[in-house]
């Protein structure tokens, strides 16, 4: 069987688990491992998505599982994303209790749902049948995602997403090709998702890799052709999971990628700084 979730189309046979460790084949079909299965859940300003544009000032209920379709060597969550089933202690709420649980948190501020932490879109299942029950109650769902997902399973879930932010991790094919991923898979992503929900993106600049002048332009460009009102998250990079060896951004150099950025955007926000 072939899983058309994302660009890998990875081809399993019975009893495999795909390059995600969050979905496999099990009686002949593609089936989805860390459905229901949450590692992380904690009431967040919707600030720490991050999401600067969109309800500020609101608290929200934020939910992880486990599994990435990526592979970034300075992953921040690698405890989960890089985790496969069984491998970590869970909660299993249905998707009528975390709706309930949303609910439940409304008098502290909760404003909804925000699937984050590992790679949600692993989990698209869980996502679609929760965003679906959150709507229900009147409340929003925010996806905080790397956009590494085929165009119809994205089409499909975007109708229940209320707000999005999207890692952009650079803008070259080569250092999307060391991530485990591609870029015009993510580039696809964000079009569509600016057609039909609030839309931030983030961009870690990892220094000697994706945080020349030149690569910051070009994808500063590129996004202001989509739409100028994206507001960009430039964020610090500090050394993490396997990739150590480089020190962290140098803070003038994100204030003067910033600067570059606001020469096509109209909302740059600087993170870890």
């Amino acid at each position: 069987m072939i899983c058309g979730l994302c660009f890998h189309h990875c081809d399993l046979s019975e009893g495999q688990t795909g390059f995600c460790r969050a979905r496999a084949c099990r009686d002949g079909k593609i089936v989805s491992l860390n459905y229901g299965k949450l590692t992380s859940l904690a009431l967040d300003p919707i600030e720490k998505k991050p999401l600067r544009r969109f309800h500020p000032g609101s608290m929200i209920l934020s939910v992880g599982s486990f599994g990435c379709n990526l592979r970034c060597p300075f992953c921040q969550n690698h405890e989960i994303s890089m985790c496969g089933d069984g491998e970590l202690e869970i909660a299993e709420p249905s998707p009528k209790a975390l709706a309930g649980k949303a609910l439940e948190l409304r008098p502290s501020g909760n404003i909804g749902v925000a699937y984050t932490y590992n790679e949600p879109l692993v989990g698209y299942e869980y996502v679609r049948d929760c965003a679906a029950l959150v709507h229900e109650r009147g409340m929003v769902n925010v996806l905080v995602t790397n956009g590494t997902i085929e165009g119809t399973p994205w089409r499909k879930l975007l109708p229940l997403i209320d707000a999005a932010n999207i890692d952009l991790k650079g803008f070259t094919p080569e250092w999307y090709r060391r991530l485990g991923g591609d870029l015009e898979t993510v580039k696809r992503s964000i079009v569509l998702a600016a057609e039909r929900c609030h839309v931030e993106v983030t961009t870690l600049l990892v220094p000697g890799e994706n945080d020349s002048e030149e690569e910051i332009r070009s994808l500063a460009q590129w996004l202001a052709s989509v739409n100028r009102n994206i507001p960009l998250h430039l964020s610090r990079f500090f050394p993490r999971y396997r990739m150590t060896d480089k020190p962290p951004t140098p803070v003038e150099r994100v204030y003067r990628l910033a600067g570059v950025a606001r020469e096509y955007l109209r909302y740059i926000y600087t993170g870890n700084c």
